[in-house]
C-alpha cells in the first residue's frame, strides 16, 4: 500500500479489527457454542436469548453472530445455520450494524417504557428483507420496571419472525419474569492459556515483536476480558513504538517490578524490617503507589499459598519465571499459618492505606507489623521449642507442687499420672512436660443431679442446683456466697452465715424448700462462721490452686519468660488427652 494511501486510511483498533464474525473465531466459550450448534442442527432454536458475563468477553459479538446465523441466506435460499464460513446475502450488513431488520438498542440510554413501546409496535410488522427481525438490547438490566413489564407479553408470545437477544453484565438485576422467558448463556472469563495464545497469534499476524513476560502482564491485567487485553495490547504497541517489552508494559501499567515485590516479600518473611522499609521507599520513589505495593504483596502471598496447596499452579502461563522458581521455594519453606496470617494483615493494611491521610507512612507501619508477625513462631512451634528445654531435676530448686503415687503404693514424687491442662486463653498452649496435679474442689460443688434428685435434694450442691432449676437466682446467689454448709440430710440442715449475710435468708430458704419438696425442713444456724467455706470460696480456692500449680510447671514458666508481659489467664483440665506425647504432636 502506498504511503499516501496509508496516511489517509484510519487506524482500526485491534479489538475491532479482530472482532469474531463467526463462532469459529470466538475464543473461550466452547460450552455455549456447542449448545447453539446442537440447537441449530436439531432446529430447536429459541426465540429469546440472554447473554451474561463480565465486560469484553463477547456478549455483543455473540449477539451479532446469532443475528447473522438466524438470517443466513445464500443462493439456495434462507436457512438458519452456524456454518458461516461463506458470507450470506445479509451477513456484511449485519456485521457492520446497518441491516434494517437487525435493530440494536443500548438500554443504558433508552431505559423507559416509551423506548420499549417502539419495539412492541414494530414487532407487528414483518421483516423487510431478511427471514427474521432481530432485536439486540445491550445492558438490558438498565431498563426500568415499567419497560420490563411492557416487554413481558411480547417476549412470551412473539410473532414467528421475531428473535430477541439480550446482553447484560448484571444478570441479578434482570427480573425473573424476563429470565424465565429466555434461554440463558453465561459467557466465561477467557483463561490465561487461551488468551495468551490468542494474543501471540494476533501479534504474529501484525508482525509485532513481543516479550512473553510482557504478554503475561497484559493477560493478568485484562482479567479474562478479551477486549481489555486487546486494548492494553494496542496501548503497549504504541508505548513501545511498535514492539512490546516487559519494561514498557510495566511502566505503562504503573506496576512495581515483580522481582522487587518478591524481594520485599522475602525480607518481610525473614523479619528484616529495615531492609523491607528500604525497598518500600525505593519503590515509592520510583512512582509505585503504596496501596499497589500492598496489593502486589497480597497477590504474591496468594500465589505462594496456591503453590503450596495446588502443585500445578506453577504451570500457569501468566506466572513469570521468577515467580515460578522463587515462589515454589517460598511455598516449600513457609507454613500455612505464616501465609494465612500474612494475607490477613495485607488485606487489612490495604484498607487502612486507602483511608489514610499519609499513605506511605501507613503502608510502612503495616509492613512493620507484618515483619514482626511473620517472625513470630506459631503456637505449636513454641511448644516444640520450649518442650526441648532442660527440665528442673527432682530435688532441685523447684518449689511447685509434686504428684505422689496412689496411697500405699510407695511411689515417689512425680510418679503419679496427673491430668494435663490447657494453659492460656482459648487453648493457646497445652500440656506440660512434667506432671500437673489437678485441683480438688468439693465434689459436691460439681454434682450433676437428675430430675428426681432436684425434687428432693440429698446434699447442699443439689440444693443449689434446685434453686437454679427453679430460676430463683437471688436464693442461688445467697446459697453460694452467704451460707457455709455444715451438715445436710433429708429434711434437716445446719448452716453458718457469713458476716454480710442477710438473716432473712433462713426464712426464705425454709419457705422455698417446703414449696419445692412438699415437706417442712429444719434449718439450724451455727455461730461458728469459720467452720466451713462457702461454695464460692471453695471454687476460688480451687482456681487459685490450679493457677499456682500451673505457674510451677517449667514449660509455663518458660513461656512467660519468653514473652515478657504475658499473663496466665485461664487453666482448664483436658480429659481427652491420653498421654503427654499428644501435647506436642
Amino acid at each position: 500500500m502506498p504511503d499516501a494511501e496509508k496516511s489517509t486510511t484510519p487506524y482500526l483498533v485491534l479489538a475491532r479489527k479482530y472482532r469474531p464474525q463467526d463462532f469459529s473465531a470466538l475464543i473461550g466459550q466452547n460450552a455455549m457454542v456447542q449448545t447453539l450448534t446442537n440447537a441449530f442442527k436439531s432446529d430447536r432454536i429459541h426465540h429469546a436469548y440472554i447473554l451474561t458475563g463480565v465486560r469484553g468477553v463477547g456478549k455483543t459479538t455473540t449477539a451479532r453472530i446469532l443475528a447473522r446465523a438466524f438470517n443466513y441466506a445464500d443462493k439456495d435460499g434462507p436457512r438458519p445455520t452456524l456454518d458461516l464460513d461463506m458470507q450470506g446475502q445479509h451477513c456484511q450488513a449485519i456485521i457492520e450494524g446497518r441491516h434494517v431488520d437487525v435493530m440494536e438498542m443500548d438500554a443504558a440510554s433508552n431505559t423507559g417504557i416509551d423506548d420499549i413501546r417502539e419495539i412492541i409496535d414494530s414487532v407487528r410488522y414483518g421483516p423487510v428483507s431478511a427471514p427474521y427481525k432481530v432485536y439486540i438490547i445491550d445492558e438490558v438490566h438498565m431498563l426500568s420496571r415499567q419497560a420490563f413489564n411492557g416487554l413481558l407479553k411480547t417476549l412470551e408470545e412473539p410473532p414467528p419472525y421475531v428473535k430477541f437477544i439480550f446482553a447484560t453484565t448484571e444478570i441479578r438485576k434482570v427480573p425473573v419474569t424476563i429470565l424465565s422467558r429466555c434461554q440463558r448463556f453465561d459467557l466465561r472469563r477467557v483463561t490465561p492459556e487461551i488468551m495468551t495464545a490468542h494474543l501471540e497469534g494476533l501479534l504474529t499476524k501484525e508482525k509485532i515483536k513481543f516479550d512473553a513476560e510482557a504478554l503475561a502482564m497484559i493477560v493478568r491485567a485484562g482479567e479474562g476480558s478479551v477486549r481489555d487485553c486487546l486494548s492494553l495490547t494496542d496501548q503497549a504497541i504504541a508505548f513501545g513504538d511498535g514492539k512490546i517489552t516487559a519494561d514498557g508494559v510495566r511502566d505503562m501499567l504503573g506496576l512495581a517490578d515483580r522481582g522487587q515485590t518478591i524481594d520485599l516479600f522475602e525480607v518481610l518473611m525473614g523479619g528484616k524490617i529495615a531492609d523491607a522499609l528500604g525497598l518500600v521507599r525505593k519503590l515509592y520513589d520510583g512512582g509505585a503507589d503504596p496501596q499497589t505495593i500492598l496489593t502486589d504483596l497480597a497477590d504474591f502471598t496468594h500465589l505462594v499459598t496456591r503453590m503450596k496447596v495446588v502443585g500445578d499452579t506453577a504451570k500457569d502461563p501468566v506466572i513469570t519465571p521468577d515467580e515460578r522458581t522463587r515462589g515454589a521455594a517460598l511455598a516449600a519453606s513457609l507454613g500455612m499459618r505464616h501465609l494465612t496470617r500474612t494475607w490477613q494483615i495485607l488485606q487489612g493494611g490495604a484498607a487502612e492505606v486507602s483511608r489514610a491521610g499519609n499513605a506511605i507512612q501507613t503502608a510502612e507501619m503495616v509492613l512493620i507489623r507484618l515483619g514482626y508477625a511473620a517472625d513470630l513462631p506459631t503456637p505449636d512451634e513454641i511448644i516444640q521449642k520450649l518442650a526441648k528445654l532442660p527440665h528442673v531435676p527432682e530435688g532441685g530448686n523447684h518449689t511447685g507442687p509434686q504428684t505422689s503415687g496412689p496411697a500405699g503404693s510407695g511411689g515417689s514424687a512425680g510418679s503419679g499420672s496427673a491430668q494435663p491442662r490447657t494453659i492460656g486463653q482459648g487453648g493457646g498452649f497445652v500440656g506440660s512436660p512434667s506432671p500437673l496435679s489437678a485441683p480438688h474442689p468439693d465434689p459436691a460443688a460439681h454434682a450433676d443431679p437428675g430430675a428426681e434428685a432436684l425434687a428432693s435434694p440429698q446434699n447442699f450442691a443439689q440444693l443449689v442446683a434446685l434453686a437454679a432449676e427453679k430460676r430463683d437466682l437471688l436464693l442461688k446467689h445467697a446459697l453460694e456466697t452467704d451460707i457455709r454448709p455444715l451438715s445436710f440430710e433429708a429434711g434437716r440442715m445446719e448452716i453458718a452465715l457469713t458476716e454480710n449475710a442477710d438473716h432473712s435468708i433462713v426464712a426464705t430458704l425454709g419457705a422455698r424448700l417446703k414449696l419445692w419438696t412438699g415437706r417442712t425442713w429444719m434449718v439450724s444456724i451455727s455461730s461458728e462462721q469459720k467452720s466451713a467455706p462457702t461454695i464460692r470460696e471453695t471454687q476460688e480456692a480451687a482456681k487459685q490452686k490450679a493457677f499456682d500449680e500451673a505457674h510451677a510447671v517449667p514449660l509455663v514458666r518458660a513461656v512467660l519468660e519468653t514473652f515478657p508481659g504475658a499473663e496466665l489467664v485461664d487453666v482448664r483440665e483436658l480429659k481427652t488427652l491420653q498421654n503427654n506425647s499428644d501435647l506436642t504432636d
